[in-house]
C-alpha cells in the first residue's frame, strides 16, 4: 500500500498533465524491472485507468469507525463530513495516529483482505477495519479510504495510463491501447500475469489484433460547435463526409468469432448477458466479424418481417434505461422492450482488421454484410435485431442543418459527421482531418424553480451547490397548483453565481433535512437537458437526461416558471 500511496500523493500534487504522466512512467519503469511488484502493479493500473470494484466497506461502517475511534458526538462527525464534503478525506483527517505500523503490498490488500470482506458480516468487517487502520501510516490513509469507498479520482484517464505504459516500455501506443481493452471491467481481479501481458515486448508480427472475445478500442467523436457559416471552410464539400443520425442509445461492439459472440459497451463492460436477444445474430452473420453500433430499444413486432433500414420503430432512451442494471430479465421485459443493434461501422471481417481502411470502404463492406445477413434471415422468416444506420444525403450543409431539426422526432440527438477518407482511430483524437464530429441539437430547456438544495463535495463542500428543480402543476390561474420536482442539477453556474445562490438559499430556508434544505421558492433557472421520458419513479411522471443549469433567470418571477405541460409537450409524440 505504501508504494501505491506514494504514487497517489505524487499524482495528486502534480500541477500539469505532463507531471502526472512522468509520475506514472517512473512508477511503471520500476515495476517492470521488479517481478515482485507485478501483482501490485496490475491493481495499480486497474485503479488508475478507471477500474472500480463495488464499494468494499459501507458508509455506515466507516461512520461507525469514526465515532468509535474519535469518541466525538454523532452530530460533530456529521458536521465534519458535510464541511469537508468527501468521506475518504474526512476519515483520514479524523482518525487518531496509528499505534503500530505495518506495510502490505497493494495486491495483498486487495486479494487477501478487502475482497474477502464481501463474505463476512458487518461485525467482522468492522473488527478487521479497526485493526488495519490502527496499523496504517497516516499518509497512506487517504488513498486507502479512496479505494474502499470507490471514490478514487485524481485526474488520470485511461488514455494517460495507456500513453504512460507506452512511454515506459517503448511499445506502440496503439498496441498498448488494444491490450488494455477490457482490463478495467467492474469487479475484475487483475493478477500479475495481466500486468506482464500489458508490458511484454511486442512479438514479431504482433499488430494489436484482439484476442478471441476482446473488442477494439472505440473511436470517439468531438463536439462540433462551429457556426454553420464556417462549415464549408472547416469541413469542405458534403460529399467528403458520411452523415448519419446520432442515435440516443448505448455504444457497443458486437463480436462474432469462432462460433461464439460477445457484446461490449463503450465503458468496456461485457454486457452480453444483459442483451440475450442479440444471440440470434450468430445464426446469420458470418464468422470472424466485429460490428460497431448503438443499442436501442425497438417497438415489438407482431410479424416476422425483417428490415435492415427500418428505423421508424426506435424507442426513447428511457425505455433502454429500464433494462440496464437488472440482474434478472423477465420474459415480459424482453418481449415489451426488445433491443436491436444499429450498425454503423465494420471493424473486422473474415478475421481481418479493417480499421486502417478508409471510411468509405468500411461503409461499403458494412452495407454488404447487413444486406446479406437480412436476406438470409428473410428466407426463414426471422426478424433480426440488426439495423443499418442510414447514410443521409443532402446537397449542402444548409440542407443538412434543416434535416437535423428532425432528429428528436426520429429518436436521435443530432448528426454524426465522419470523413470518408478516415481510418477508424483510437479514442478521441486531438486534431487532424480524420475526425468524427457529433453535431448535436441544442438542449431542450424549461424555466424551473429551485426548491431543495444540498451541500456540494470537494471544493464546493462549504456551499449549497446541488439543487432540485420543479415546475408548476398547472397554469397561473389555477389557484391550487403546486410545484412538482422533476430534476436535480449541480453544474452550469460560475463560482460567483454559486456563492450568490448559496446566500439566497441560507436566507430562504424553510426546513432542514440533514444535509438538504427546503427553501422558499424565489429563484428561477433555465434548465437544459438532452433527453426526456416518462417515469413512474418521479412525482412529476417525467425524467430528463443530463440536466444542467443554462442560466439564472433573475428577470423572471417564480409565478411565471414553466408548467408540467411544457415538459409533457417535449415528450416523444408531444406527450400523446
Amino acid at each position: 500500500m505504501k508504494t501505491f500511496a506514494t504514487l497517489y500523493r505524487r499524482i495528486d500534487a502534480a500541477t500539469s498533465t505532463q507531471h502526472k504522466r512522468q509520475a506514472l512512467v517512473d512508477y511503471l519503469r520500476l515495476a517492470v524491472g521488479d517481478p515482485e511488484q507485478y501483482a501490485s502493479a496490475a491493481w495499480t493500473v486497474y485503479f488508475l485507468a478507471g477500474g472500480k470494484p463495488h464499494q468494499m466497506i459501507s458508509t455506515k461502517l466507516l461512520r461507525q469507525l469514526a465515532l468509535e475511534a474519535t469518541d466525538l458526538p454523532e452530530w460533530l462527525v456529521d458536521e465534519c463530513y458535510h464541511s469537508v464534503g468527501d468521506l475518504a478525506e474526512t476519515m483520514a483527517l479524523l482518525l487518531p495516529p496509528p499505534t503500530r505500523v505495518e506495510d502490505a503490498p497493494l495486491d495483498v490488500w486487495m486479494n487477501e483482505r478487502l475482497l474477502p470482506l464481501r463474505e463476512r458480516d458487518d461485525a467482522a468487517r468492522l473488527a478487521a477495519l479497526r485493526g488495519w487502520v490502527d496499523a496504517m501510516p497516516t499518509d497512506d490513509r487517504l488513498p486507502f479510504f479512496k479505494l474502499v469507498t470507490g471514490e478514487l479520482r485524481i485526474g488520470v484517464s485511461k488514455l494517460q495510463m495507456t500513453q504512460a505504459i507506452a512511454q515506459a516500455t517503448e511499445l506502440d501506443a496503439k498496441l498498448v491501447a488494444q491490450r488494455m481493452m477490457g482490463y478495467t471491467q467492474a469487479n475484475r481481479a487483475p493478477q500479475a500475469q495481466d500486468f506482464v501481458a500489458l508490458v511484454a515486448p511486442a512479438e514479431a508480427g504482433e499488430d494489436g489484433r484482439p484476442l478471441r472475445g476482446q473488442p477494439y478500442p472505440f473511436f470517439l467523436a468531438h463536439p462540433l460547435q462551429a457556426p454553420l457559416s464556417a462549415f464549408p471552410e472547416l469541413l469542405g464539400p458534403v460529399d467528403d463526409w458520411l452523415v448519419e443520425w446520432k442515435f440516443d442509445g448505448i455504444r457497443a461492439q458486437f463480436i462474432h468469432r469462432a462460433g461464439e459472440w460477445w457484446l461490449w459497451s463503450r465503458g468496456e463492460e461485457l454486457v452480453s448477458d444483459s442483451f440475450p436477444e442479440l444471440a440470434a445474430l450468430v445464426d446469420f452473420l458470418p464468422d470472424d466479424i466485429v460490428l460497431d453500433g448503438e443499442l436501442i430499444v425497438v417497438t415489438p413486432r407482431s410479424d416476422a418481417r425483417s428490415a435492415m433500414d427500418d428505423l421508424s420503430e426506435l424507442r426513447p432512451f428511457s425505455e433502454l434505461q429500464q433494462r440496464l442494471g437488472r440482474k434478472l430479465l423477465t420474459p415480459k421485459m424482453l418481449r415489451d422492450r426488445p433491443v436491436a443493434l444499429i450498425a454503423y461501422d465494420l471493424l473486422e471481417k473474415d478475421g481481418h482488421d479493417l480499421r486502417e481502411k478508409p471510411q468509405r470502404a468500411r461503409r461499403a463492406l458494412l452495407e454488404q454484410v447487413v444486406s446479406r445477413t437480412h436476406s438470409c434471415a428473410m428466407q426463414v422468416g426471422a426478424d433480426l435485431p440488426l439495423r443499418l444506420s442510414p447514410a443521409l444525403k443532402q446537397p449542402d450543409w444548409e440542407s443538412f442543418a434543416g434535416q437535423r431539426e428532425e432528429a428528436r422526432a426520429r429518436g436521435a440527438e443530432g448528426m454524426m459527421l465522419k470523413a470518408m477518407g478516415a481510418p477508424y482511430g483510437v479514442g478521441r483524437q486531438k486534431s487532424g482531418a480524420n475526425l468524427w464530429w457529433k453535431w448535436k441539437l441544442d438542449p431542450m430547456s424549461v424555466d424551473a424553480v429551485l426548491i431543495y438544495a444540498a451541500r456540494g463535495h470537494g471544493r464546493r463542500s462549504g456551499i449549497y451547490s446541488d439543487y432540485t428543480f420543479a415546475v408548476w402543476s398547472g397554469p397561473p390561474e389555477q389557484t391550487d397548483r403546486t410545484l412538482l420536482p422533476f430534476a436535480k442539477a449541480y453544474s452550469g453556474l460560475s463560482d460567483e453565481e454559486m456563492r450568490k445562490v448559496d446566500a439566497t438559499i441560507r436566507r430562504t430556508t424553510i426546513e432542514n433535512f440533514g444535509p438538504v434544505r427546503s427553501v422558499r421558492p424565489t429563484m428561477v433557472f433555465e434548465l437544459g437537458f438532452e433527453g426526456i421520458g416518462s417515469s413512474n419513479r418521479h412525482k412529476s411522471g417525467i425524467a430528463v437526461r443530463f440536466p444542467r443549469m443554462l442560466r439564472w433567470r433573475q428577470d423572471k418571477p417564480v409565478e411565471d416558471a414553466d408548467t408540467i405541460e411544457a415538459l409533457l409537450a417535449l415528450l416523444p409524440g408531444g406527450g400523446a
